[in-house]
């Protein structure tokens, strides 16, 4: 129920980016118009055969749609850019179904609504939300289309929240309700990886300030010993951490740059953006690691074992605005990954991969 009368939906959000140059966001890779990398769960979790899409909480008039009647609403194209978190971007995405202003509009929305919270049949009951004038603003769209065609269940079909100019863990999938807030609820990826409330790309926002005790960190440098370890956005810069245990540590946005990392051990460690910048990781260990988003410009990486590692967004160097490659990282025969990680990588990143492993077959 509202706690007033003045129920109309008028909105205003004044909280914008930063001058955009470029349509691709810092530190992000281009991948190919022919690449949508699969990232997180690729299948909804289970439920009722027709799918109902509900829209509720401080409206006057929640109600519920399926995917016949929601074909029925005023339908909108949109062609959007995906900018996803572990740093790789996809152009002119076209993405057809309803605003949410048309739900909106609907439902009536309550005064006393100052966010939308978008909820998923997930088998980890994703959510994300935002503030409601932004997601008007930004003319959030409830698709069940792309490019033409059904939206597939992988990507996050039949509906999915498309929410332009975030990133797109902002934009969740298998959508099965909308509810409008008084207070703000942290999604998924917000609360359990730190991931940032606002997602702006063009300001970076990838995590939110990591709240690590000082104390305890600095002893846990000191002993090399991160194993199990949750420390987003540590930062380790310019020491020496040879030997390092870092096993199945939640290193998400960990700054490893210029570091003495030899024969460090990260297996199974979730590195999802973390920077490695010219370290030295000679005959480290990744097994099975989460490296997404990883940057890895300059490393030495002889004798790295990258073996079931995720690549993603993963980057070996530097491309300039001409397509040429500065402080590549540095491979020899005994580097090990997987040719399937390769493919992950944006087309720029393979083909850096591809001549290193050329050049150290024939021993240069």
């Amino acid at each position: 129920m509202c706690d007033n009368d003045d129920i109309s939906v008028i909105t205003t959000f004044k909280q914008h980016s930063p001058m955009r140059s470029h349509r691709i966001p810092p530190n992000q890779q281009l991948v190919g118009p022919s690449r949508w990398p699969f990232v997180g769960e690729r299948t909804c979790g289970p439920g009722k055969p027709e799918w109902i899409l509900q829209v509720g909480g401080l409206v006057e008039r929640p109600f519920a749609l399926s995917l016949v009647e929601l074909s029925k609403l005023p339908q909108t194209s949109k062609s959007i850019d995906i900018h996803c978190v572990t740093r790789w971007s996809k152009l002119d995405v076209e993405f057809s179904g309803v605003l949410l202003s048309e739900l909106l509009n609907r439902a009536v929305v309550c005064a006393n609504a100052k966010f939308v919270a978008f909820v998923a049949r997930s088998t980890r009951n994703h959510t994300s939300s935002l503030h409601l004038a932004e997601a008007l603003e930004l003319e959030t769209l409830i698709a069940t289309h792309v490019d033409g065609g059904l939206l597939p269940n992988e990507h996050g079909g039949p509906i999915r929240g498309i929410v332009p100019g975030r990133y797109f863990y902002k934009s969740v999938k298998w959508l099965e309700r909308i509810e409008l807030l008084a207070e703000n609820q942290l999604g998924f990826w917000e609360a359990t990886s730190g991931y940032h409330d606002h997602a702006d790309p063009w300001l970076e926002e990838r995590y939110m300030a990591a709240n690590i005790d000082r104390r305890l960190a600095r002893k846990l440098i000191e002993s090399k010993n991160f194993s199990g370890q949750d420390l987003r956005s540590i930062d380790c810069s310019q020491r020496d951490l040879s030997g390092l245990n870092a096993s199945g540590a939640l290193l998400r946005d960990a700054n490893f740059s210029r570091c003495q990392l030899h024969a460090a051990d990260f297996s199974g460690a979730n590195l999802s953006n973390a920077r490695f910048s010219a370290a030295d990781l000679r005959g480290a260990k990744f097994n099975n690691a989460d490296l997404e988003g990883a940057e890895f410009a300059g490393a030495d990486l002889g004798g790295v074992d990258f073996g079931g590692c995720s690549w993603f967004g993963t980057s070996f160097c530097i491309v300039d605005d001409a397509g040429n490659f500065t402080a590549g990282a540095k491979f020899d025969r005994t580097t090990q990954f997987d040719q399937a990680a390769v493919e992950q990588l944006t087309d720029h990143q393979r083909r850096f991969v591809d001549e290193g492993q050329k050049r150290t077959a024939n021993g240069r």
